[in-house]
């Protein structure tokens, strides 16, 4: 027989294992060899449950093992205290399955608050994002609360799936963040569609636009023409925008409407111009042909230089808008001389100017004749105070005559 200090093996092979209270059992029969190999045999089994038990419970206690794990190893070691089939120290075995039992029961309850906070941090997170999307249904940013959306759902999606306890009101929470999300791509298609119908809008007003520049792009009538194409772009700012591609395109096409007949149009004007140039240089001259007229001398010679020079004048033709006025007035300063000279000579020698001027200047005459032979009777007759009288009288008349006389050179025809 061979001892061991926790079993034997008896001389029939038989291999026993002592309990904690001293009783034997028989764990297994040996005949391969020595009877020490047998207790060694059943000794490393004994020894590979106690290693796996106590490696279990340092992960345990290191949070790197679950808590089912705990039956299935405890269960192994009460097994081998019920119906051993180790060599070994049972009652350390059922202290480790103690162990193991307490640590997997700390480890559940650890797991449960684990799983509970995520459990509450899962729910924050999906309530928070429900209501963010609540918030934003209403916006109308539309790029950035589209791209917004899709990053909530990613992080809905990402958020780990919910357990029964928790089914019903994650549910209740998809619900609110599908319904905001319905609710503003509603308003997203609401608002392209009437954008897509204000660009069909736009775009027909505009064409309308473009065909009736279109049809004036060959007109020669440039100041008619040039107040319609300036009606037609107030007309295109009123008009709603069509987006920028359509828009750019449609006012490629206007434009160029607009440019073909402007440029038609500068280049008439542009010979004009080279025209008009060329007539104001005439016009200068004649001006200048004109002022050398003045001051007048021979009213006669004036009037008939000036008639040429006016003839000459009206065939020229029209002169730079801004020079116009400047060169016309040479000219009218001119005519406005001969004008008054003619007026003034007209004056000199209007017949019944003059023969009004010759009956006063008679009248007066006749008038200081009888003041003087009055004036020499109140003399002769000693009448110092009427002769006085009747020499003022004479100074006053004799004033007046040399006035009269005086208008009366004036009308002496020269």
């Amino acid at each position: 027989m061979t001892e061991h200090e926790h079993g034997r093996v008896a001389d029939d092979g038989t291999v026993y294992v002592r309990r904690p209270d001293g009783t034997e059992v028989a764990v297994g029969q040996w005949a391969a060899g020595e009877p020490a190999a047998g207790l060694a045999f059943f000794e490393r089994k004994y020894d590979g449950l106690k290693v796996e038990a106590e490696l279990l419970l340092v992960r345990l206690k290191d949070g790197k093992a679950s808590p089912e794990s705990v039956a299935i190893v405890a269960g192994k070691l009460r097994d081998q205290l019920d119906a051993p089939h180790v060599v070994g120290d049972l009652a350390a075995l059922a202290r480790l399955a103690d162990a193991l039992e307490a640590a997997g029961a700390a480890r559940r309850e650890q797991v449960a608050a684990a799983k509970e906070a995520a459990r509450e941090r899962t729910m924050a997170a999906r309530r928070a994002i429900a209501e963010e999307a609540e918030q934003l249904a209403g916006s109308t940013q539309w790029k950035a609360t589209g791209d917004r959306f899709k990053q909530l759902q990613g992080e809905w999606t990402a958020l780990p799936r919910g357990d029964r306890a928790t089914r019903e009101a994650e549910q209740e929470l998809w619900k609110r963040f599908s319904s905001a999300r319905s609710a503003f791509d509603r308003a997203r298609r609401a608002h392209f569609a009437q954008l897509d119908a204000t660009r069909r809008e736009a775009i027909a007003a505009k064409e309308a636009i473009i065909a009736r520049a279109e049809a004036l792009s060959d007109s020669t009538e440039w100041n008619e023409t040039t107040r319609a194409y300036r009606g037609l772009m107030d007309e295109w700012r009123a008009a709603p925008r069509a987006g920028r591609v359509d828009e750019d395109k449609l006012w490629a096409r206007f434009r160029a409407a607009q440019d073909a007949f402007f440029s038609a149009r500068n280049a008439v004007q542009a010979e004009r111009d080279e025209d008009q140039r060329a007539n104001l240089a005439a016009k200068e001259a004649l001006a200048a042909e004109a002022e050398a007229l003045l001051p007048i001398s021979d009213l006669a010679a004036a009037r008939s230089a000036l008639r040429s020079i006016a003839e000459r004048w009206n065939a020229i033709g029209h002169v730079p808008r801004g020079d116009r006025d400047r060169v016309e007035g040479r000219l009218r300063r001119v005519e406005d001389a001969v004008h008054r000279h003619e007026a003034e000579q007209w004056r000199r020698t209007d017949p019944a100017k003059r023969a009004l001027a010759e009956s006063t200047v008679g009248t007066f005459r006749e008038s200081l004749a009888k003041l003087e032979a009055e004036a020499a009777a109140a003399e002769a007759a000693g009448n110092a105070g009427r002769a006085a009288d009747l020499h003022g009288r004479i100074s006053q008349t004799r004033a007046l005559l040399a006035a009269a006389e005086h208008s009366l050179a004036e009308y002496s025809g020269s």
